[in-house]
């Protein structure tokens, strides 16, 4: 059976993400925000997704590959009349002392060998591929109308060859610059050349001003670089992933909606950050979570929009074919309903740091005392609730031990945070909740089989329970740890390191594909109770399952290993992140290989 792999790479500015094909199509694209409808969308939808290609004449093959630790990637194509090279990039430099990120798409084009002849094919929709921009023809460029805003392609290719398209020889070398909401007021050639150098020297510069431990560097730096483009600068959100409904497995009809930024995965994200070095991002993400943090709402919800937008209504889009012909295509995520309480000690985990890390200055923070006491508020009044859950069963409410976990771990932070500040209040109210907590952990126990269940009154087991050990809530030395762990193995453990969440039945059935994130939770498990060799191992079956630019989706297929769910899963990224930090630690390879 061939293995299913996403053929695609990304390129991003910290503004937008685009997904660039090996066929060299611009298979997607969000304009003006991450959120925003596909202006290039032919993941979903080949025909009404509309194209961006740079095809060649006749057949041709196709190699691609990032510019060494940047986020430019280059596809080669190559067929029987020459071959040629595209270089697309999202600029991204500093100036005039602030980040330059525009809604500007670039594509270098050059000759390599031979005299190969290729076409230009732009054609964008909007509206989800509802309708179709309309081009018009300017002195260099060509001028797209129909959306809210116009986009135009400005390029030294003959316009004629483009709007007619036809074959032409590539000479020399040839640029498109795609740009939304402006015009680009400049040369074309030495514009294109100037912001190439200046973004690959940002990107160089990003990653040597990182932290990256000595285990699988170079998967490390690449997964730090598509942690780094997720997020969305305006406002410090870190989105699960650019891509809307690629399904969980073939007509699972679990096709979600993964451009926004979910609470759980705070803790996780910060981690991460804080392994490879990088504060700024982690700033602007506490500043969106404090920002949060400050409404007046009666509780978060699990999932915000990138500007923390609230109501992120569902709908589906009948138009469209969908990935594969898989259906519904989904836009908005009805999650945002929903009641998930581990996100209150998810928040205070993450924002340990600020008091912890003596790189930061936590008395510049003010605000301290206010929202210590919001958040305590909250697992005060949540910590008896049932819940949806970490993963976020839409009919199925139990006593999570998952949440009541971090709970438990959030109000540890919140003790610390407390005695930082001086407050013997709110040192108090934290020990309680700890206690509290730890009860309901307990009441997951299974004296029998030796493992905590998924929640209270239930016999299922879950991967989510792998953070009783990542969170030190059992210790790594204990016999407990060690039995939760084989037990977990022998009934999520699949082929060759991969995991499943849970086996049984939620609302659409059993899950058929594991999920990777929890594979990786697995192998820092594995080095954390000492089982160090196993960890290697299991590690180095994992990072099989990327595509050839080793990106990792959200979910891997146990009989194939194919790629499913949303691609690139940011939070892939920030396991596998974790997970090689954990192991060099152990390894005493915090450095170099």
């Amino acid at each position: 059976m061939e293995r299913h792999t996403y053929q695609t790479g990304i390129i991003g500015n910290c503004a937008f993400l685009a997904h660039i094909n090996k066929n060299t199509n611009i298979d997607w694209l969000c304009w003006p925000r991450f959120d925003s409808s596909f202006v290039f969308g032919g993941l979903l939808d080949q025909e009404k997704g509309g194209e961006f290609s740079i095809l060649p004449h006749g057949a041709y093959t196709s190699e691609q590959y990032y510019m060494e630790n940047t986020n430019i990637l280059c596809t080669e194509i190559t067929s029987e009349e020459g071959k040629y090279r595209i270089t697309d990039f999202a600029p991204r430099f500093y100036q005039h002392e602030r980040f330059y990120k525009p809604l500007m798409l670039i594509r270098k084009i050059e000759r390599l060998e031979g005299n190969p002849r290729i076409k230009v094919t732009c054609n964008p929709v909007f509206n989800y591929g509802e309708g179709k921009q309309q081009g018009s023809r300017g002195s260099n460029h060509i001028q797209f109308t129909g959306d809210e805003y116009e986009m135009q392609l400005s390029t030294n290719i003959s316009l004629s060859y483009i709007e007619d398209e036809k074959h032409f020889a590539l000479n020399d070398t040839k640029y498109l610059i795609l740009t939304y909401g402006h015009d680009l007021n400049a040369p074309i050639e030495s514009t294109a050349e100037r912001f190439l150098t200046e973004t690959r020297k940002y990107w160089r510069t990003w990653i040597k001003h990182s932290t990256i431990a000595g285990f699988h560097q170079s998967l490390v730096i690449r997964s730090a670089l598509v942690l780094k483009i997720h997020q969305y600068e305006d406002t410090g959100a870190i989105i699960a992933a650019s891509t809307t409904s690629l399904p969980e497995s073939p007509g699972s009809t679990r096709n979600w909606d993964y451009r926004y930024c979910w609470m759980r995965d705070t803790y996780y994200v910060i981690t991460s950050l804080n392994h490879i070095g990088h504060f700024e991002e982690m700033e602007r993400y506490f500043n969106y979570i404090t920002d949060i943090s400050f409404r007046d709402d009666k509780r978060y919800q699990p999932l915000f929009g990138i500007a923390g937008e609230r109501v992120l209504t569902e709908r589906i889009l009948t138009n469209l074919k969908g990935y594969m012909g898989n259906q519904p295509v989904r836009v908005g995520n009805q999650a945002y309903e929903h009641i998930q309480n581990d996100i209150y000690g998810q928040v205070l985990i993450s924002m340990l740091p600020l008091y912890t890390d003596n790189r930061f200055i936590f008395t510049e923070r003010k605000d301290s005392a206010i929202w210590l006491d919001y958040l305590l508020s909250k697992i005060e009044s949540t910590i008896d609730e049932k819940d949806a859950g970490i993963w976020e069963f839409r009919n199925l409410a139990n006593m999570h031990c998952y949440t009541n976990l971090f709970q438990w771990a959030g109000a540890s932070a919140a003790l610390k945070m407390a005695k930082t500040i001086g407050n013997k209040e709110f040192e108090k109210r934290a020990s309680l909740l700890i206690d509290r907590a730890a009860a309901h952990i307990e009441a997951c126990y299974d004296p029998e089989r030796k493992v905590y269940n998924h929640a209270v009154d239930s016999a299922h087991l879950d991967a989510s329970t792998l953070q009783l050990i990542l969170m030190n809530y059992l210790a790594p030395d204990s016999q407990r740890a060690k039995d939760h762990l084989i037990a977990l193995e022998q009934e999520l453990k699949g082929a060759n390191g991969l995991f499943y969440r849970y086996r049984h039945t939620d609302d659409f059935g059993k899950p058929k594909t594991t999920f990777l994130i929890c594979a990786f939770w697995y192998v820092e498990a594995l080095a954390i109770v000492g089982r160090l060799d196993d960890a290697v191992r299991e590690f180095e079956l994992l990072i099989g399952y990327g595509n050839h630019l080793d990106l990792f989706a959200e979910d891997v297929d146990e009989k194939d290993g194919s790629q499913w769910g949303n691609f690139p899963q940011a939070y892939s990224h920030v396991g596998l992140m974790n997970a090689a930090h954990r192991i060099a630690i152990k390894l005493d390879k915090p450095v170099f290989l």
